[in-house]
């Protein structure tokens, strides 16, 4: 479990620092050309993906508790499934990340940007947030079980 803790803090670390960084050296709303297909974009977002739900802070924190429940209660029967301990590695540190961000500053720092497709401006925490919800609908869909014998 110690391992699943340090890389979920190593990766609220990561994300916290590229988002002090954007803060730090590109204003609001600029755009820097970053890698092919990939912007950096600074955006503070008061709502959820696409600014789903602004302002509605409040909600944010009570869904943060509901989720840091949700994982934990998960984690207690994830036995000995090292890809599901780090999907809900990566939803852990996806959540406090932008939780953070919340209660300091009222909105979330997002940043990347994809330039080939029309697509949500995110950070770290969300692409944590999001392939650790992918890893977790494998492991239900296709993996949890399938170790055990059929009655």
């Amino acid at each position: 479990m110690v391992l699943y803790l340090l890389l979920a803090a190593a990766l609220v670390v990561v994300d916290q620092v590229v988002k002090a960084w954007v803060v730090a050296h590109l204003a609001v709303g600029e755009t820097v050309a970053f890698l092919p297909g990939l912007a950096l974009t600074h955006l503070q977002n008061d709502g959820a993906a696409f600014s789903m739900l602004r302002g509605q802070q409040r909600f944010f924190y009570l869904i943060t508790v509901v989720s840091l429940i949700v994982v934990y209660w998960l984690w207690r029967d994830a036995g000995r499934s090292r890809f599901y301990k780090l999907a809900l590695a990566l939803i852990l540190a996806g959540t406090i990340g932008n939780f953070i961000d919340r209660v300091r500053f009222g909105s979330v720092t997002d940043m990347f940007e994809t330039t080939f497709m029309n697509f949500a401006i995110f950070n770290v925490a969300d692409a944590c947030l999001t392939v650790g919800v992918v890893m977790v609908v494998i492991y239900l869909l296709f993996i949890d079980g399938k170790g055990e014998k059929s009655r």
